[in-house]
């Protein structure tokens, strides 16, 4: 007969497996609730444990919301963008671009958290999640350092400063959004990202006499057309 301890043993999940339980748990109840209206009691409600179980993992919520952001962006990096298959700087971006909004408008609860609450802190940079926030980045710095190398974009800006207007672009439009005040249409706002980088920095014939005055201006006034297309 078996004794009771035995039949306990076979059951005991292992560390990881159990760590992975709580964390699909408290994704799907921040995705339901979101980051400020969920409690590690219902989150253990909801992973069948009991609250001091999540305690032994997880020191505070953050740290548990922390690891929830990281194991979000691990299976993103984990998949393929689909930006090698695609032709041309302008749809490589605009596809990159909105590949990111997407992801936002889909997960606004850790979306919010990785932008508003985790990323202001002190020891942000310290974490496993800036690393991946890093990687993530890295495909639009790719793509514009291509097209600067091969002089399809001017190279008076670097790679990183484009991958930073870009994003800069992205987290300005969708601000709202995230903090549950307005919508944003992920088509309209992906074009006109990849229109105001794009147009901004592709190189022109010297016979055109272009210079740089007039880059600021496109720049200038596709960006007023970003914020009329947000209604203000």
């Amino acid at each position: 007969m078996t004794d009771v301890s035995e039949r306990r043993s076979v059951f005991r999940l292992s560390p990881d497996r159990r760590i992975a339980d709580i964390v699909a748990a408290a994704r799907a109840e921040i995705a339901e609730k979101g980051y400020d209206g969920v409690s590690m009691q219902a989150i253990a409600a909801r992973a069948g444990v009991v609250e001091g179980t999540l305690y032994r993992f997880f020191k505070t919520k953050q740290e548990l919301m922390l690891k929830v952001a990281e194991s979000w962006l691990e299976g993103i990096l984990a998949e393929d963008s689909g930006v090698a298959s695609i032709r041309g700087t302008w749809n490589q971006l605009r596809h990159l671009i909105w590949r990111t909004l997407h992801l936002l408008h889909s997960q606004p609860a850790v979306s919010r958290f990785v932008l508003i609450e985790m990323r202001p802190t002190a020891g942000y940079r310290a974490t496993r999640l800036f690393e991946l926030n890093r990687r993530f980045t890295s495909e639009v710095r790719r793509v514009c350092d291509a097209a600067i190398q091969s002089g399809e974009f001017r190279p008076d800006a670097g790679a990183s400063l484009l991958r930073d207007m870009i994003f800069g672009c992205i987290e300005h439009h969708t601000w709202a959004f995230l903090r549950g005040e307005a919508d944003f249409n992920v088509d309209q706002v992906a074009d006109t990202i990849a229109n105001v980088i794009y147009r901004g920095m592709v190189a022109v014939p010297p016979a055109e006499g272009d210079r740089m005055e007039q880059v600021v201006a496109r720049l200038e006034a596709a960006a007023e057309r970003i914020e009329n297309s947000r209604g203000g």
